[in-house]
């Protein structure tokens, strides 16, 4: 790319957040001019593409083979992820810890980001639940958000039945439903999880994806206006007077720099790398990197007992080879009389000759921590990290309160596993380190007024700024109970809509 090369948006990162952007100015505008920065190495044969659906074997292997746990965070590893040394030459694309990087996370160790195009979007496991109560922003008017999570709802393609139950769902079903239904809200009782898993016209299972979203982030020669700068690395921004036009970048196996201009910026790295670049790029608003949250992940596994249940091992359908989870269901939060989002992915347990011996539900607690000014990401003035950009220190403390909820949870988890079989809190359960959801929110918070509690408006436009915009779970202000995609879409939906405004 030259650098008197111009745009009329820049698109800083390729995940799912910055393909939605991308996808709605589109869809109203032909004629924009749109450039994206890759923030990594291409994974697959196909930049963007989810590793569940990559056609090479070998890549298709690795994922699954990681992420039939059914826990993000042991998607990553528990073990530290490699170092990759002080430059990210040569490093394999995929997930990586933010120590492996070179930062200072001890207080946060399970914090990951992914080194490659189409960030998280290509790795994650596609639970959309729907925010709820106190998760929703109270500053933005409830139709308004409504609208807008419609939308998040069309561009991440929500399946509200993805895995349709099976005998032994059902039958999980009837006997959690009990324990959970008198004490949920209506319509907040156990159910199934909604996904973005939809079948595609093979009939399997495909998962939506930056490429699914916005399909010229797989092939960019499908759209003439369309620039994707692939394998490169945004290192700063440029602006001037309260104007954001472009940004430095790096060619990531060559170093070679080179410049993007634009009309209008939009950063949609992630919770992490977005405030990252702004600090880098002198951009410091008194709130950037701080109000760090993420709601605690305890996770258990626990043996069903077939007469407990009343199935018939025999009669249950073993896992296919593109899908090891046989029912993925869901109990809501409901704020103050159930507090704890619950996530249940089962699978029917085969021996060497694939026949059913046992079927397996993995019970996930998730815990609410309360949002703190001095949980944050600190930013050095004269370090960087390997990415080059400035180091990074993770402030991250959990309140009294969040331990004694996490106490709460832990009680509930042994109660609801003991109604499906024998289950040992202290063998079959375990509370992720932090960082461990991937989960995290707040750092590039949105807020009514510029008052140093926030980094952006409701618009998501930076404050002190005309024509900057960030996008992604960083954005979201509230304390999350639920997985965080679906809510951080909303961001994306009201970036975009701002824009389109702007270009008008």
């Amino acid at each position: 790319m030259h650098s008197d090369e111009n745009h009329d948006v820049l698109i800083v990162g390729s995940g799912l957040m910055g393909s939605a952007v991308a996808r709605m100015i589109r869809d109203a505008r032909p004629d924009v001019r749109i450039a994206m920065i890759a923030g990594g190495p291409t994974m697959g044969t196909r930049a963007g593409q989810h590793l569940h659906d990559v056609a090479d074997p070998a890549v298709w292997e690795r994922y699954n083979k990681r992420i039939d746990s059914g826990v993000q965070a042991f998607y990553t590893g528990v073990a530290p992820s490699p170092e990759t040394g002080a430059t990210m030459h040569g490093v394999t694309p995929g997930m990586y810890h933010l120590t492996s990087l070179g930062e200072r996370a001890d207080e946060m160790p399970s914090a990951s980001v992914a080194w490659n195009a189409g960030g998280m979007g290509i790795h994650w496991t596609a639970a959309t639940p729907t925010p709820w109560g106190s998760e929703i922003p109270t500053d933005i008017d409830p139709e308004l958000f409504d609208r807008d999570l419609s939308r998040a709802s069309e561009l991440l393609r929500v399946n509200r039945e993805p895995y349709p139950q099976t005998p032994a769902g059902r039958a999980a079903v009837r006997a959690l439903g009990a324990h959970f239904d008198p004490v949920s809200a209506p319509g907040r009782h156990l159910q199934d999880m909604p996904m973005a898993v939809n079948k595609d016209g093979t009939g399997l299972k495909e998962r939506t994806s930056p490429s699914v979203i916005f399909p010229p982030i797989g092939d960019p020669s499908t759209d003439a206006n369309f620039t994707f700068v692939a394998d490169a690395l945004a290192t700063s921004l440029l602006h001037d007077d309260g104007r954001a036009t472009g940004a430095q970048c790096r060619h990531i196996e060559t170093d070679e720099a080179f410049t993007v201009h634009a009309t209008h910026v939009i950063v949609c790295a992630d919770s992490v790398r977005t405030p990252q670049l702004l600090f880098a790029s002198g951009i410091r608003p008194e709130a950037l990197g701080r109000y760090l949250n993420e709601h605690y992940f305890l996770t258990g596994i626990v043996n069903a007992d077939p007469e407990r249940l009343g199935i018939d091992l025999a009669e249950l359908d073993p896992p296919t080879d593109h899908e090891w989870s046989s029912d993925c269901l869901w109990v809501p939060h409901s704020d103050e009389t159930q507090p704890f989002q619950v996530h249940l992915m089962n699978k029917v347990v085969v021996d060497e000759h694939r026949e059913p011996v046992g079927y397996a539900v993995g019970i996930e607690y998730y815990i609410r921590t309360e949002i703190q000014r001095e949980n944050r990401l600190e930013f050095s003035d004269d370090e960087v990290d390997a990415q080059g950009l400035p180091r990074i220190t993770v402030h991250f403390r959990y309140t009294d309160e969040d331990t004694a909820n996490l106490d709460r949870a832990r009680a509930e988890q042994a109660t609801a596993a003991r109604l499906l079989g024998d289950f040992d809190p202290e063998t079959q359960s375990t509370a992720l380190e932090a960082g461990g959801s991937l989960h995290l929110t707040g750092t590039v918070r949105m807020g009514p007024v510029d008052d140093g509690t926030s980094v952006c408006d409701l618009d998501c436009r930076v404050w002190g700024f005309e024509n900057l915009y960030v996008a992604g779970n960083g954005v979201v202000p509230t304390a999350l109970v639920s997985n965080s995609t679906l809510i951080g879409m909303t961001t994306a939906v009201r970036a975009a809509d701002a824009l389109l405004e702007a270009l008008r």
